[in-house]
């Protein structure tokens, strides 16, 4: 069985959930040639080809290792990479996805402090610096910070967050996730001071799942070098010493390193300027057709809102989870369910990787209907706002 369906329906699935995101053909057919012999000389060279494009999209001169692994693998590199037993770390809550990486950190034994949120806003940075000036004695190690809250649609000021920590005048290394944001919306690990970025193969890079990503500055290494937290398979030690070389210290994911090569050249044909671009459109697009709907945004603060996807609250009443099983029920659409305190509260659109303007269009059409039969009491304008917006007679 190719696909697994549970009915046959016609047409292709519209998957609209904020990641895995859609798989081009092109990425598709790079995944089907052969596998090679990954202690051969072609792969050293494929190797160094893929680490030295990686680069780019991080936006950084250091080293990006690459893991055969899903986000939460690169979560955990990142964490057990630099830092120590009961060390003190700086979280803040901006949604369902911090939280994950708090409960990680209290399990590998490290002691997260929590920054309050209300998942509808992301990380404040004066909030950061304040705490960390209180910090007399440099004892919080790390601050971790998600970029874009895939459960909210917020998205956290990376560079205003290492500016705060500068300000502050403490040494903490930042750590980032940008699981949902790398390759949809601008992301400088250099230039904002970022110590670890940690990404995943499935959203903006349009991948399956499978590879994770940590992006690590010099300072990170040196801090490598004592931490103490148990580290064997997440060791970047033995990674940095085969990438040299464009190997790895054990069996990589072969086919999905074809794919991710295919990926980046896709990504850079179209310019990384113009991608950040075209997801800015998609999600204004999107947020119009919310507001015409006469529904509301999670994210409530419009300098957070998010570029790869866009979370929709319900009104009272009436419950997400029964729409978005409407809508895959009668136009074959998924769509992201609410996900902790947000479950059966809101639904999420994602409006990220392969995806253009007759996409995003269908996919708005297909939530007006489901609004529809669902018997969401809404106003049916949101498609034609966002039309309107796309053809430039907003």
């Amino acid at each position: 069985m190719a696909y697994f369906q549970t009915r046959t329906t016609p047409g292709r699935h519209f998957l609209q959930i904020p990641g895995p995101s859609n798989v081009p053909d092109r990425v598709l057919r790079a995944l089907d040639n052969p596998t090679m012999d990954h202690r051969g000389p072609d792969f050293g060279v494929m190797g160094q080809q893929v680490l030295g494009k990686v680069k780019k999209i991080f936006q950084t001169e250091s080293n990006v290792i690459i893991f055969p692994a899903s986000g939460t693998g690169a979560w955990e590199a990142a964490l057990v990479n630099t830092l120590s037993p009961n060390d003190r770390v700086l979280m803040c809550e901006t949604g369902h996805f911090a939280s994950l990486w708090r409960e990680m950190a209290e399990r590998l034994g490290i002691r997260p402090e929590f920054l309050k949120g209300d998942w509808r806003r992301a990380a404040e940075p004066e909030a950061i610096e304040a705490y960390l000036r209180a910090d007399k004695g440099h004892e919080i190690k790390a601050v971790c910070v998600v970029h874009n809250e895939t459960s909210t649609g917020c998205t956290s000021r990376i560079a205003e967050v290492r500016a705060a920590i500068d300000a502050a005048g403490h040494p903490a290394l930042l750590l980032v996730d940008t699981i949902s944001g790398l390759g949809s919306m601008e992301f400088k690990h250099d230039a904002w001071g970022v110590d670890v970025t940690v990404s995943g193969s499935q959203k903006g890079l349009m991948l399956p799942p499978g590879l994770s990503f940590n992006a690590v500055s010099a300072k990170a290494i040196a801090a490598s070098k004592n931490a103490k937290l148990v580290r064997s398979f997440w060791d970047w030690g033995p990674m940095i010493a085969s990438n040299a070389t464009g190997y790895f210290p054990y069996t990589p994911a072969t086919n999905m390193l074809y794919a991710l090569d295919t990926a980046l050249d896709m990504i850079f044909e179209e310019g990384l300027d113009n991608v950040f671009a075209r997801h800015d459109r998609m999600a204004e697009a999107t947020r119009r057709a919310v507001r015409a709907w006469g529904l509301e945004v999670q994210c409530a603060e419009p300098r957070h809102y998010s570029s790869v996807l866009t979370a929709v609250r319900l009104p009272e009443g009436h419950s997400a989870n029964a729409l978005r099983a409407a809508i895959v029920e009668k136009f074959n659409m998924s769509l992201g369910n609410g996900l902790g305190q947000l479950n059966d509260r809101v639904f999420r659109i994602g409006h990220l990787g392969d995806i253009g303007e007759l996409h995003l269009m269908g996919t708005l059409s297909g939530i007006e209907m489901g609004l529809r039969i669902a018997g969401v009491p809404h106003k049916p304008e949101g498609v034609r706002a966002a039309m309107d917006y796309l053809s430039g007679n907003a």
